[in-house]
């Protein structure tokens, strides 16, 4: 196999019910052998047990385990697959579209900045949820709960976040779902044809 020998990562995000999850699986498939997946601490962290709440304290508690889990499962992968393109589901930005206090504070708690955690990303890749195209967003997954409003909430805050990255991708909610597959395989094939 042809070594790539990049060091790159990508971030695939967005608001809840955008496809982001079914479109991870059809990308990982498409790239085999080129890029290595980081799942979702979210899902990790409440899938294991924990319960998802509205107490601030928790919540904080809760996003700080994940703003941490997600920063070393993407430095395991980078050491575990060092010549592959690094595929994050979510990145470390997400929880502040989660987070009850300020952005200050967030940053602040977790020792860092906006511009330290966006250049920890090479793109991104934001997968608008379906609700602001009027699409119910229920699905089977227990660990999404958010209401369609809620999703569209979500989705405005992590936009205004990630937004701020040079090299963001928006696709919107109402694109078709395999134009956004076939978007999201595009500005990955962008950024591994630059490091070739």
């Amino acid at each position: 196999m042809h070594k790539l020998n990049i060091k790159k990562r990508i971030v695939l995000t967005g608001g809840p019910g955008g496809g982001k999850t079914t479109a991870l699986d059809l990308i990982r498939r498409e790239f085999a052998g080129k890029i290595a997946l980081v799942p979702e601490s979210a899902t990790m962290i409440f899938s294991g047990g924990i319960e998802r709440t509205m107490d601030d304290d928790v919540l904080k508690a809760q996003q700080t385990a994940i703003f941490h889990l997600q920063k070393n499962l993407e430095d395991i992968q980078r050491a575990t697959y060092q010549d592959c393109l690094i595929l994050c589901d979510r990145g470390s930005l997400d929880g502040l579209a989660y987070w009850p206090g300020s952005n200050e504070d967030f940053f602040k708690t977790m020792n860092t900045s906006l511009d330290e955690e966006l250049n920890r990303y090479d793109a991104v890749i934001f997968f608008e949820t379906a609700a602001k195209s009027g699409e119910n967003i229920r699905s089977n997954n227990p660990i999404r709960n958010e209401s369609d409003q809620k999703a569209i909430e979500l989705d405005d805050k992590l936009q205004q976040v990630w937004s701020k990255h040079p090299n963001f991708n928006l696709v919107g909610s109402s694109e078709s779902f395999i134009r956004k597959v076939m978007f999201g395989i595009m500005t990955i094939e962008n950024v591994i044809g630059q490091y070739k």
